[in-house]
């Protein structure tokens, strides 16, 4: 489908800077967009600023049928790198409500993760030395590519670039407990934020209210729900949050995670050195992050 486009970010085998470049089917070997088209940024974010002439660009070199990289012999990296926002929001499954007894939330629950907490799709999560009780979450991750403030819900999605997966790693006595019960704390220490392995645009995916959403740890699979269980939308969450923040290319609106995560399990698990963590979301892909 022309328009459907797997954006992602790079490292070639004998090193140098990331590099812009696209998937050429999920899984599949990579194109180079900077060497399709050497006027390309570097940057994710200063790509999507281009707007359409840059999207038209890289259909162009995904048609041309040049510029391949094997995959085996790249390195993806975060397919955004430099956000100005990681915007994240809390209880906004039905079912993770319910693991946990509490009510469904009337509003959105709105909160953030910096930037700096960014990692690949297949890099390592850092075990913090304060943190005991380390979890994880496995999100949907929507991609904002065109600037707007009072979003009306029904022309959301006309913000929205396309979608990715991202696991929303969480520090749960320092999100629960420590810091005043802010949250701020436990959900951005480096490398919190695996998130890939592409950006998929809206036109690649048939509905995005309806994939399958799944987390293991192991090999053991942790959770397993479906992104229609979302409490609120994409549409709504990207009017809401633009009530408050101007929204802009490369903005990361992480959307809530279904139930199965470890601080409700009974008894409680959590993330310990070592482990490895596979989030995987349909139709967009799957990252895999080890525990150091």
């Amino acid at each position: 489908m022309r328009g459907a486009l797997r954006l992602l970010r790079f490292r070639k085998a004998a090193g140098g800077g990331p590099r812009l470049g696209l998937e050429e089917a999920p899984g599949g070997d990579l194109v180079d967009l900077n060497a399709a088209e050497p006027e390309l940024p570097r940057s994710m974010r200063e790509f999507l600023e281009i707007g359409p002439r840059g999207l038209a660009l890289a259909q162009s070199a995904l048609e041309s049928g040049q510029h391949r990289v094997p995959r085996a012999t790249a390195q993806l990296l975060a397919p955004m790198g430099d956000p100005e926002k990681v915007i994240c929001v809390g209880l906004n499954y039905h079912d993770h409500c319910q693991e946990q007894a509490v009510k469904v939330p009337k509003e959105p629950l709105i909160f953030s993760k910096f930037p700096s907490a960014i990692t690949g799709p297949f890099d390592d999560i850092v075990h913090p030395q304060d943190t005991s009780e380390l979890d994880w979450e496995v999100e949907l991750a929507a991609v904002i590519g065109k600037r707007g403030r009072h979003i009306e819900e029904a022309a959301a999605l006309e913000h929205v670039l396309g979608f990715t997966v991202a696991n929303d790693v969480s520090a749960r006595d320092w999100q629960m407990r420590r810091n005043g019960r802010q949250w701020l704390l436990g959900k951005t220490f480096d490398t919190f934020c695996p998130l890939g392995p592409a950006i998929v645009t809206r036109e690649a995916v048939a509905d995005v209210h309806n994939l399958w959403i799944r987390c293991s740890v192991n090999g053991h699979r942790m959770q397993d729900s479906n992104t229609r269980h979302l409490i609120f939308g994409v549409p709504a969450l990207v009017a809401w949050v633009s009530r408050f923040v101007t929204l802009v290319p490369g903005d990361i609106l992480l959307t809530g995670t279904p139930a199965g995560v470890g601080v409700f399990r009974k008894p409680p698990v959590f993330l310990k050195r070592g482990d490895e963590v596979k989030c995987e979301i349909e139709e967009l892909g799957t990252i895999c992050n080890r525990v150091v």
